[in-house]
């Protein structure tokens, strides 16, 4: 339906009545006369009046004047007209009537010219993200792209000349032919001025409540030197973490063992985090979107630990379309890929690596060690060389996130499998190896409730650890772990006010273990007993409820409080409740600078060195283990791409339970151990510093320095210069695995032709200790004045060698059209330095001379180079 045109006046002409000093009417007010409904308007139709305006410029009268138009024209002029307003015209300077002709043309509207449309998506070439803000333009006529990078514009039918621009991008330049009314749908891709530019980039954060966190995104998981792009290796170069040994990626957090400290997977607990215990981590690095590290006095959300908390969140489903990555080096392959279904609201999303350390590295390996033989005095000795090294692994995730109504729907499977040791070339050799598996299948939803967000989940785990020995061919011997788990939680999340927020949450587990020793492994004396750490059967039920508020009582202040329940019950033992009150507080002096301060109570059953299958469970009859975490500090923000932080803590153990790998082997009753030579207790204390600068124009890298004290009561044997008993004593002596300074510094910058990054790490060494390795000895003389090795006590031992290590990384980028190939060198432990992780004490007898003492070093360089490329999309 056409819009009526409104008819154009021609405006008054000469007067009826004359007068040499008339001044004729002006119009004051026009009235438009209107297409009569109904009527088509093909052509112009004019209908001319005779108007009378009276002396106050009022229409009186109006009639048609001939040719007249046809009527229904003629009534709509009538009708019009007499709505005019005139000045009215002046005789001699007084008002007058007069009569006067007046025009109404009717106008068929306009037709408008011919167009065409151009509609479609602008991306970014290599990686096709969609480019939200470019400008498409042609002429006069200019669009923008929307946040999926789409557009439309409106364009003369032929050839137009485009322009298609957008920040950071080289703009392209293009010509497009339309027809008359043609609908032309298009994809422009942009170049990138630079390829994965390290941009700054404003990000959607959880607000800071805890005391401790570092919060880590894209390529400060990816790209740092050292860490084979692996997020959750970065966490060893952050303040308050020391290291077992140099390469071995379990962190020691601020003195505890590594199996103290909790590492989640969007919110999944796993029990263990590296392949091989020093390889790639078991979750694909494109999986990850953010990594959190709670180095102390973890919130309310987090229990069963001692330590700090790593929580990495996995990537958020995009729907702009499907993306993925192929990656290869030399010791694994990896695939990800994730397929949208807009019209659905599903994201499919699956990823996996394989390791083919069999076919390189272990085979070379075995190759230098394989038979030799040996001809002396024409006699031909053969050996069959070392037993073989084998080392392989795999992992798998995959995730279905759906939309339901205003919720989502996610489903979460994880897994891994490692395998490692040594297999025997003839019968006659000692072999070993070690096994770890673990499943995690995750059903979660979330949904707006009550005006928060409910959250319920369920979880079920399978894990494995098996230990296989063979003491030549007449002595096996397997140790097996074995735990299943069923796990529920529930969570509200809700803010109540501007001023309070709201966080409750519960969860129970049901977990199911047990132990299979075979051959040599089997513990001394019968299988059946009460003694967990030989008997099948284990089970336990774990459960836990927890409120946190956080409040902001005044301007420039949080405080969050917070409060956890556990109960850990473990079949025909007693039930055990841990209250856990938690408090962070910050305050904002200005816009750069916070002080923050926290403290809770964290308990945890018993723990091995390292997580293994039903650790918690092998000696819940023994209690919780209790700990104090206590903490304060500041952070400054002086410019934008500068962070620091400096943070102290003190951290009372209150009661420990800590054991290694020969308390699970061996059976800790059996060896007539006592619950008060298992319990401990201690206490650590240190400072943190950092320096950040996070990504932003081309480089981003950090500095940290950690100061660490601690110490365990222990009750030991006093020696004197001769390793004489000099009774007993006891006292508060250094943790096995303490390392008092240590600094790490990170550096990665872009250039424009590669991207070149370093890691310098420095520590001070462990205490010798012997409780892993062997414990100081200082030369002496025996009665007979032969030199001899006299052993000191445990208060008296000395500490090993600093260590320093360098790690370099170097990567190229290529842009094509739908994908980006880089290419990478990644050298952990360029410097090609041994970490002495022990001192080994023995004699040697030179030719012709007596024999004489020799102290050797324990310890060998780990060296782990990566080089490899990885195609996305």
């Amino acid at each position: 339906v056409e819009a009526p045109s409104s008819p154009v006046p021609e405006g008054p002409k000469a007067p009826t009545t004359a007068a040499a000093s008339l001044v004729p009417p002006t119009l004051r007010e026009d009235a438009p006369a209107l297409v009569p409904e109904g009527v088509t308007l093909t052509a112009p139709v004019v209908v001319t009046l005779e108007l009378t305006v009276n002396e106050t410029g009022d229409v009186t009268e109006a009639v048609p004047i001939p040719p007249e138009a046809p009527p229904a024209f003629v009534a709509a002029a009538l009708d019009a007209a007499r709505r005019l307003r005139f000045h009215p015209a002046t005789s001699e300077g007084n008002p007058v009537a007069v009569r006067l002709p007046f025009t109404y043309r009717f106008e068929p509207p306009a037709t408008p010219a011919p167009r065409a449309q151009l509609t479609g998506r602008v991306r970014q070439k290599g990686t096709r993200k969609p480019l939200a803000g470019a400008t498409v333009q042609a002429g006069d006529a200019t669009a923008e792209t929307d946040a999926q990078g789409r557009f439309r514009l409106e364009l003369p039918p032929g050839a137009s000349q485009l322009k298609v621009t957008a920040p950071g991008h080289q703009a392209l330049q293009l010509q497009e032919t339309l027809e008359v009314r043609q609908q032309l749908e298009v994809l422009y891709a942009l170049a990138p001025l630079s390829v994965n530019p390290y941009e700054t980039v404003v990000r959607g954060d959880r607000p800071r409540t805890e005391v401790s966190r570092v919060t880590l995104h894209e390529q400060e998981l990816r790209e740092v030197p050292g860490t084979m792009g692996d997020p959750f290796r970065v966490i060893m170069l952050m303040p308050g973490v020391t290291t077992l040994a140099s390469g071995l990626s379990y962190p020691v957090v601020r003195g505890v063992q590594p199996s103290a400290s909790a590492f989640f997977v969007d919110g999944v607990r796993v029990p263990f985090l590296y392949h091989l215990l020093v390889g790639n981590a078991v979750v694909h690095p494109d999986f990850i979107d953010t990594l959190d590290f709670q180095v102390g006095v973890p919130s309310a959300r987090y229990g069963s630990l001692l330590g700090g908390a790593v929580d990495a969140h996995v990537s958020r489903p995009r729907e702009d379309g499907v993306r993925g990555s192929a990656s290869v080096d030399l010791i694994n392959s990896g695939l990800f890929l994730e397929v949208p279904f807009p019209e659905t609201g599903t994201t499919v999303t699956a990823a996996g690596r394989i390791s083919y350390t069999g076919l390189l590295v272990t085979r070379v390996a075995n190759s230098l060690n394989g038979p030799t033989s040996t001809t002396y005095d024409g006699v031909t000795y053969e050996s069959p060389g070392e037993p073989k090294v084998y080392a392989d692994y795999w992992d798998y995730q995959a995730r279905v996130d759906q939309r339901v109504g205003e919720g989502r729907v996610r489903l979460l499977a994880l897994g891994t499998s490692d395998a490692v040791g040594l297999s025997p070339r003839i019968p006659e050799q000692d072999v070993g190896g070690v096994g770890l598996l673990f499943h995690r299948v995750d059903l979660r939803g979330r949904h707006p409730l009550a005006g928060g967000e409910a959250e319920v989940g369920l979880t079920l785990g399978y894990d494995r650890l098996g230990l296989n020995v063979a003491l030549g061919a007449d002595h096996p011997g397997s140790y097996e772990l074995r735990q299943g788990s069923m796990s529920a939680r529930a969570g509200y999340t809700r803010e109540l006010s501007s001023s309070v927020g709201l966080e409750v949450f519960t969860h129970v587990e049901r977990r199911s273990a047990d132990v299979v020793a075979t051959g040599v492994m089997r513990p001394v004396g019968p299988v059946d007993g009460k003694d967990a750490f030989s008997r099948p059967g284990l089970l336990a039920t774990f459960a836990g409820v927890g409120t946190q508020l956080t409040l902001r009582p005044w301007e420039r202040w949080t405080v969050a409080p917070g409060l956890r329940v556990d109960s850990y019950h473990g079949f025909g033992l007693d039930t055990f409740v841990a209250v856990e009150p938690r408090l962070a507080v910050r305050h904002a002096l200005t816009d750069a600078l916070t002080l923050k301060a926290g403290a809770g109570l964290y308990h945890q059953p018993a723990t091995v060195l390292l997580p293994v299958p039903a650790g918690e469970m092998l000696a819940l009859e023994r209690g919780l283990q209790r700990a104090v975490q206590l903490s304060a500090g500041a952070e400054w923000r002086p410019r934008p791409e500068l962070e620091l932080s400096a943070e102290a803590y003190f951290n009372p153990l209150l009661r420990t339970l800590e054991f290694n790998f020969e308390d699970v082997l061996s059976n800790v009753r059996r060896r007539g151990l006592e619950d008060a030579e298992v319990q401990g207790r201690g206490y650590t204390y240190g400072v943190e510093l950092m320096a950040r600068r996070p990504l932003g124009r081309d480089w981003f890298g950090w500095i940290t320095y950690g100061f660490n004290q601690s110490r365990r009561f222990e009750r030991f044997t006093k020696l004197g210069p001769r390793g004489e008993d000099l009774g007993q004593g006891e006292g508060y002596l250094p943790y096995v695995f303490e390392q008092a300074h240590s600094v790490n510094a990170a550096l990665s910058y872009r250039f424009a032709f590669a991207t070149v990054g370093a890691v310098a790490h420095f520590n001070t060494g462990r205490p010798e200790s012997g409780q892993f390795g062997y414990r100081t000895q200082r030369p002496g003389t025996d009665a007979d004045g032969n030199e001899e090795w006299m052993p000191v006590g445990r208060d008296a031992v000395d500490r090993l060698p600093a260590f320093f290590r360098l790690d370099l990384r170097a990567s190229r980028s290529w842009v094509f059209e739908n994908f980006v190939l880089d290419a990478y060198l990644d050298v952990f432990n360029v410097t090609a330095r041994s970490e002495a992780i022990s001192y080994e004490y023995g004699y040697e007898a030179p030719p012709g001379q007596p024999v004489a003492l020799k102290k050797k070093t324990v310890g060998f360089p780990v060296i782990l180079p990566t080089l490899g490329v990885k195609g996305s999309f």
